[in-house]
């Protein structure tokens, strides 16, 4: 698979945990996404911020993660379920770089919604690139349904039971 990174974004730690195990058992490199204005910690205030910045397309400054990716050839992208699509935080990510080449692993968690729209999304914002089937959580996967889902999709896991 190349090089690979692991780009996250995670506000109630549920992505972050998944895109540690997903680092951890590819050996990728992590990232996580941190945008210049925090989301609320309380959870229908964060769901009211967010709602109203994906219903207008915004896409947050980031402070961290933004970075070149030009080393890598395969890139994991995760974020969680918000209605039914990517963070904006990972839509600043996606419409900052050029995924010609790449191949692009979507994962995300989610409460009962699976991917919704995300791979969709995903796809759209990296026409260039190879986007292999994803990866969706209901709350936290365990260390071996990860490293199943990563054979799913073909790519090899160092999990060992």
């Amino acid at each position: 698979m190349g090089n690979t990174l692991v780009v996250y974004y995670s506000l109630f730690q549920n992505t972050k945990k998944l895109a540690e195990e997903i680092s951890k058992q590819t050996g990728g490199s992590i990232r996580e996404l941190i945008p210049e204005k925090p989301y609320s910690f309380d959870y229908n205030t964060a769901a009211k911020e967010v709602r109203n910045e994906i219903s207008r397309g915004f896409c947050p400054k980031l402070i961290s993660g933004n970075e070149s990716i030009e080393e890598y050839d395969t890139i994991f992208i995760g974020s969680p379920n918000w209605f039914k699509t990517v963070a904006p935080p990972v839509m600043s990510f996606l419409r900052k770089h050029n995924f010609s080449g790449k191949t692009i692993i979507p994962f995300c968690t989610h409460g009962g919604g699976g991917f919704g729209h995300i791979e969709n999304d995903i796809a759209k914002e990296c026409t260039e690139a190879t986007i292999l089937s994803g990866i969706a959580v209901n709350g936290i996967a365990q260390t071996e349904e990860i490293a199943n889902l990563l054979k799913e999709i073909g790519v090899n896991s160092n999990f060992e039971k």
